[in-house]
């Protein structure tokens, strides 16, 4: 376990203390708002050896998050495969396309390691509960661990939540309070947070920052394990569905410290996939206030539909020299199904709109195709099948007459009647 001394500003580098999670920077709040993070007390940049040994998974590197393995509420997260995908990669024109599967996590999503991390310091702290604002796989991610930690778990939705989400939400046994306006939610967590003291895992306070900085450093262990995978090599760039950032500067950190370990000899180029672009925005006018940009389509890929993104983002791009891409539904639908056909992996739409920005950046000329590129897989499809099951259309019901059978098949897959 690495010793916490307190939260840091990202943007100015003020000092707060270890109990602060509940705020942003006061300092910077007025001009640009900024989330914490944690801040350590440097033995963890002393040098150290290279993980060995057969056991994977987040606690692998345990000695690099601010809870010990002691004290770990683990269902077995981390560790999740990196394919090559090599199939797709020449679709695309690209040598080293690599995809980061968290699909295989305990809940099937990349916020595993935020919830396992973050509720891991709830318990540690003695936090009487843990409380969410989510409409999908944070919400689902923090009951599990909730219910793994023996806490009461509050999670405040909003009405019309995909369906298999709210579900696995609640098989969990959390309290979910569904509310009729989604702006609802934040000042109802606001109270619980600053009168009951609840643990708050996900952001609830407005313009966002991001999440819990405990859950973020949970996202590290993703840089180290791709870097890991690729023999120690560093990706020359990674591409994520990018919301409110929590992952992009979770691995940003991870490579950081790699990087101070002598673990690493450069960084990767940091990239976006968006919906409304403000991200991209902000690259192109400068100053550390994002804008907040009309929502102008209902988009596919729920888990980003922040029409305004965070600082932390904003500096992970600037810092590495990366960009961003705005996705269309139609191309995450496109993308989404080539990926499945081509590799075999079913991913949820944030995840394919992470595919279809690699796509428009090689397309660009902003990736080269002898570039190693790792992609995150954030979650399985199955989180929200609707989108797909509606694009597929109506399953045709045959008679079971072999003649009539067999013509469609021949009509539909001719490759497999060939002699």
């Amino acid at each position: 376990m690495a010793k916490v001394v307190g939260l840091r500003c990202l943007r100015c580098s003020s000092c707060f203390g270890v109990r602060d999670y509940v705020s942003d920077c006061p300092k910077c709040r007025n001009e640009a708002p900024s989330n914490l993070v944690v801040e350590y007390d440097g033995t963890q940049a002393h040098s150290r050896s290279r993980p060995s040994g057969a056991d994977r998974g987040l606690w692998r590197y345990g000695d690099i998050l601010p809870v010990s393995i002691n004290e770990a509420i683990s269902l077995g997260e981390g560790g999740t495969p990196l394919h090559r995908l090599s199939a797709f990669g020449k679709h695309l024109g690209l040598e080293g396309l690599f995809g980061k599967d968290e699909t295989r996590s305990p809940t099937w999503s990349f916020k595993d390691r935020l919830a396992c991390v973050a509720v891991s310091t709830a318990k540690k702290m003695g936090a009487p509960a843990v409380v969410s604002s989510s409409t999908g796989n944070a919400g689902a991610a923090v009951a599990a661990y909730a219910a793994k930690a023996n806490l009461p778990c509050i999670i405040f939705t909003a009405s019309g939540v995909i369906g298999p989400l709210q579900t696995q939400m609640r098989v969990y046994g959390a309290r979910v309070v569904s509310l009729a306006r989604k702006e609802s939610r934040w000042p109802l967590m606001r109270y619980a947070v600053d009168h009951f003291g609840w643990f708050p895992t996900s952001p609830f306070f407005g313009p966002v920052v991001g999440s819990n900085p405990y859950g973020i450093e949970g996202y590290k262990t993703l840089a180290y394990e791709v870097v890991e995978a690729l023999n120690w090599r560093v990706p020359d760039c990674c591409v994520l569905p990018v919301c409110y950032g929590d992952a992009l500067i979770g691995m940003w950190r991870g490579f950081t410290e790699m990087l101070a370990l002598g673990w690493i000899d450069r960084m990767p180029r940091m990239m976006a996939a968006e919906v409304y672009g403000s991200l991209g925005a902000a690259l192109r006018d400068g100053g550390d206030v994002l804008p907040d940009m009309p929502m102008t389509h209902d988009t596919l890929a729920k888990s980003t539909t922040a029409t305004r993104s965070t600082f932390q983002a904003l500096y992970v791009l600037r810092k590495s020299g990366g960009c961003t891409a705005t996705v269309s539904n139609e191309a995450i639908l496109e993308y989404q199904q080539k990926l499945a056909r081509l590799e075999g992996l079913y991913v949820e739409p944030a995840s394919a709109g992470a595919i279809a920005a690699v796509a428009q950046f090689k397309a660009a000329g902003q990736i080269r195709a002898d570039e190693t590129v790792v992609t995150l897989l954030t979650a399985s499809g199955l989180k929200d099948p609707q989108a797909t099951a509606a694009a597929q259309g109506e399953l045709r019901t045959e008679d079971g007459d072999v003649e009539s059978v067999f013509s469609h098949l021949r009509e539909a897959v001719p490759a497999a009647f060939r002699s």
